[in-house]
């Protein structure tokens, strides 16, 4: 019985280093793929550009339409507007233009990247007057606050 014992052989150091070797890669590339998502997670970009204003024609001053587009990397939320600092009180939205728009949802209108919409901001008093310049400011729900200073022509 003692003969069995004596003829056991052990792992050899260097297949004992190579497994060693084996394991610590494996467990650096999960841990590099784990890293790797967490980035991207934070990476997230809200970015809304807005690239005009057309002034109402048929009832001069009453308001504007902005054309805009999320440029970000991930989804925004288009909350709500402000000229001059004063909260607008109508705003409506269509994504091929607003002359048919439906009227702001109280959760926001959610707009994916790379498309486009078009915001219809009536001035919160009175109407927008000619040869005048006023700041648009587009709100999302996670606080970004995009502006547009245009004069009314």
């Amino acid at each position: 019985m003692r003969k069995l014992f004596k003829c056991r052989k052990a792992l050899s150091p260097v297949v004992a280093a190579i497994i060693l070797i084996a394991v610590t890669v494996a467990v650096s590339i999960a841990v590099a793929a784990w890293m790797g998502a967490l980035t991207f997670t934070f990476m997230k970009t809200e970015e809304l550009k807005i690239t005009g204003i057309t002034w109402d024609t048929a009832n001069p001053g009453t308001y504007g339409d902005l054309t805009m587009t999320n440029t970000g990397s991930s989804l925004l939320v288009i909350t709500g507007a402000k000229v001059d600092d004063v909260t607008a009180t109508k705003i409506y939205t269509s994504p091929s233009g607003a002359t048919n728009g439906t009227a702001l949802p109280a959760t926001g209108y959610s707009l994916d990247k790379g498309l486009s919409l078009t915001v219809r901001v009536y001035k919160p008093s009175g109407t927008f007057t000619n040869d005048v310049k006023y700041t648009i400011v587009m709100l999302t729900k996670s606080g970004g606050q995009y502006q547009y200073p245009s004069t009314k022509t």
